[in-house]
């Protein structure tokens, strides 16, 4: 298992195929991101399941990847479609994810992307309200 192979099964993960993962993880895996730290394969796979039941569409396109020894990087876009957000459209959001492995599978999986871009921007009301903070903080 290599960075490069990672990203291949995340181009093809869905709701359907979410067994994939269990070649992919140790069992021991730490994975973080903006807003989720879980131990252990158990914890990530029902995650994994509880975040595609939720979930019209999530779909990854892998970018640019790099390793170096037992660890690497994956730069992504996301897609998400999901009832609550946009009303149900399509939200973009780019990402990078680290990783590092041992016994050939994901031991440390860490997901970098800003949380607000993809759920607070997105909400009613709030979504508004952030936008134009970000906006004002710009100029």
């Amino acid at each position: 298992m290599n960075v490069e192979s990672v990203g291949n099964i995340y181009q093809c993960l869905n709701k359907a195929n979410l067994h994939l993962l269990e070649g992919v993880y140790h069992q021991d895996v730490v994975f973080e991101d903006a807003a989720h730290r879980l131990e252990g394969w158990d914890a990530l796979q029902k995650y994994f399941v509880s975040l595609y039941e939720n979930v019209k569409r999530c779909d990854f396109d892998i970018e640019e990847h790099q390793q170096v020894g037992d660890a690497g990087f994956l730069t992504w876009t996301m897609t998400l479609e999901h009832p609550k957000l946009q009303r149900g459209s399509k939200v973009e959001v780019k990402g990078v994810s680290h990783l590092k492995f041992a016994d050939g599978r994901v031991v440390y999986h860490r997901d970098y992307f800003d949380l607000g871009e993809m759920l607070y921007e997105n909400l009613p009301l709030l979504g508004s309200v952030i936008k134009t903070i970000k906006q004002r903080l710009g100029q």
